[in-house]
């Protein structure tokens, strides 16, 4: 089983965006600097997530990316679904030709497993991880450090 980058960067950035809503819309760079993820990246993502109806942009100054509905109703399973990705335990993808074009032993095992883990995604919200004591006190320290990083080049001399 295999979750990619992809993946896990859409979820990390929706949680970014979800964490720091009520400042407005958020900006890719913002994001891109709080968890190290490259910009160009993070806006082909947005693409997808867009098109799946799960960010919206805004344009302008102040402009920057927000959730297009409430971050209860968007869950992990949807961010990564919208992404192209999904949790599949099985060698075969789920085509049921895992063994030299016919169906294996354990093929239905790892689709059951492969159910059971989308089920868990799906009833994670982003809101739930929102309120997990451990993301807030992960994000606090991202932004400690990026308003010090902002200090740090405000106060080079050019």
């Amino acid at each position: 089983m295999r979750l990619t980058t992809k993946g896990r960067y859409a979820v990390t950035a929706m949680l970014d965006i979800a964490l720091h809503r009520h400042g407005g819309p958020v900006s890719v760079v913002d994001i891109a600097d709080r968890q190290g993820i490259s910009s160009s990246y993070l806006e082909q993502l947005f693409g997808k997530l867009k098109k799946a109806g799960l960010l919206q942009s805004v344009r302008g100054p102040g402009g920057g990316y927000q959730l297009s509905r409430e971050a209860d109703a968007i869950n992990v399973s949807d961010i990564i679904a919208a992404v192209g990705e999904g949790v599949d335990a099985t060698r075969c993808h789920g085509a049921a030709d895992c063994q030299d074009g016919v169906i294996c032993l354990t093929h239905d095992l790892w689709t059951d497993l492969s159910q059971e883990i989308d089920a868990f995604l799906r009833g994670v919200t982003l809101a739930a991880l929102v309120d997990r004591r451990e993301v807030q006190s992960v994000a606090f320290r991202q932004d400690q450090q990026a308003r010090e990083s902002e200090r740090l080049i405000a106060t080079q001399p050019v």
